[in-house]
């Protein structure tokens, strides 16, 4: 999870990403921050994210995020 959480520090640092559950709702990740952070989720974590998964609920949080990526890179396996 480190690894996501400095991804989004790169992309849009000051936030406080491990407690926030609101990031898309409030408009801290905007549509190019997201389509940035899906590339770079795909590069870093060697998986694919379908445009389905690009949802507010699996970018919402770190959480979120987080199950998103361990689901995908559990169903690559």
């Amino acid at each position: 999870m480190d690894a996501l959480l400095d991804i989004l520090e790169d992309l849009r640092p000051g936030e406080d990403y491990r407690s926030r559950t609101d990031l898309v709702d409030a408009r801290v990740l905007d549509s190019l921050t997201i389509l940035a952070l899906v590339s770079e989720l795909e590069d870093t974590f060697d998986i694919s994210i379908p445009a389905v998964e690009i949802v507010a609920d699996n970018f919402n949080s770190l959480a979120g995020m987080w199950a998103m990526v361990s689901r995908l890179r559990d169903e690559d396996l």
